[in-house]
């Protein structure tokens, strides 16, 4: 169980730097600049994988402590 921890972790981090980077860029790079209504459109996709990752995970979470109680 530890190692799923430390892998759920690592996931938080890169989010939370994806959410940083999308908040303070200026350009994206395809050169358009971000305005508040594409960093929002950003911020809901990186939100939709963010969930697919947690019920990924939970699914994952759920079969381990199936297969250890057993």
């Amino acid at each position: 169980m530890g190692i799923w921890w430390l892998i759920n972790i690592v996931w938080l981090l890169i989010f939370a730097v994806g959410a940083i980077f999308i908040g303070v860029r200026k350009v994206d790079g395809a050169g358009a600049v971000q305005t508040p209504e594409i960093r929002m459109v950003s911020f809901v996709i990186l939100g939709i994988i963010f969930i697919i990752v947690v019920l990924i995970q939970l699914i994952f979470l759920y079969f381990v402590r199936k297969s250890t109680t057993q």
